[in-house]
């Protein structure tokens, strides 16, 4: 039963307010630049996906995914690809359409629930020759990999063995509730200052199929309506929510995976901690830490790394063993 009762995170006195600790890793954290190698590939629409690689010759492979407009610079995702690819593996960061630094060029972007891109990402990162492959996301991120994992389990690869998810809103519909409450507000307003951005974007490539409103979507419930739930098939924003909550497709996970999302993280509800579900999946572990904030956990060593980092290698290491 891999529900982890006892987190071995411990947060810094001044880190257990959960606001500090997830603003300070976002805003100040410095990692050491990547040796990044950027490869961009066709999908099978006619787009593209930048794809950010660390190469140095292993067999083995992690592939990671930001959070909502992040991108493979984020600081999290820096940090792990980071210190894996210090301990003997290749690493790839995926951006996600419209998020690596250029606009993409279909109408269609990136969301909560976007799976096929990474499973091409992944299809190609098999014709690399890479014999291991392990996934991280955080997030954002997090949500389309559980959700890929879960939806495709049939159909993955003996080559994938695992996979680590921090901060994952899985259960999207009370997830939006929360964010929406007054305390997150600035969190709010940061990301849809972007998102208005790219939609305004879209709207000059795409004259016949967008339209903008009178007043740019304040809140998620406006976006999703207005934007991302017609451009991607759903039929409103609740739709679209409760089809791409990952959390429909945990129990058809069949290899390990761990799930890392902090009691305190004021971007989830509780909807968001699958704990009964957990103390039954042969799969699914489930870790709670009392704090952590979102995409936080502020821990910082002597060699720059992060409690998440080590967290994930060590989880990845015990099921390689």
């Amino acid at each position: 039963m891999p529900l982890i009762s006892d987190s071995s995170y411990r947060a810094p006195w001044l880190f257990r307010q959960a606001h500090l600790n997830t603003i300070f890793p976002a805003l100040f954290r410095r990692v050491q630049a990547l040796p990044y190698q950027r490869e961009t590939i066709p999908t099978p629409d006619g787009d593209f996906l930048d794809i950010d690689w660390i190469k140095t010759g292993n067999s083995r492979l992690l592939i990671g995914l930001h959070g909502l407009e992040g991108d493979t610079n984020s600081s999290y995702l820096q940090g792990i690809l980071g210190y894996f690819s210090n301990r003997g593996w290749d690493a790839l960061g995926m951006n996600f359409r419209s998020c690596g630094g250029r606009m993409n060029t279909r109408l269609r972007t990136y969301n909560m629930g976007e799976s096929n891109d990474l499973h091409h990402v992944v299809a190609y990162a098999l014709t690399q020759g890479y014999q291991e492959i392990v996934l991280t996301g955080f997030s954002l991120g997090g949500n389309v990999l559980l959700k890929y994992l879960g939806e495709s389990a049939s159909l993955l690869s003996s080559a994938i063995k695992g996979a680590v998810a921090f901060s994952v809103p899985c259960h999207i519909p009370s997830a939006n509730v929360a964010i929406a409450h007054w305390e997150n507000k600035l969190y709010l307003m940061r990301f849809l200052r972007t998102l208005n951005a790219k939609m305004r974007t879209k709207v000059k490539q795409f004259p016949d199929y967008l339209q903008l409103p009178d007043r740019m979507p304040r809140s998620f419930q406006e976006f999703d309506g207005q934007f991302t739930a017609p451009i991607h098939g759903y039929r409103n924003a609740a739709d679209y929510w409760e089809s791409c909550s990952s959390i429909h497709f945990l129990p058809n996970i069949n290899l390990p995976v761990l799930l890392i999302n902090a009691e305190d993280d004021t971007f989830l509800a509780p909807p968001c901690y699958p704990r009964e579900l957990a103390k039954t999946h042969p799969f699914l572990h489930l870790e709670t830490p009392q704090y952590g904030g979102h995409c936080g956990f502020y821990s910082p060593q002597a060699d720059g790394s992060y409690w998440t980092e080590r967290r994930a290698f060590a989880f990845i290491q015990a099921i390689m063993a």
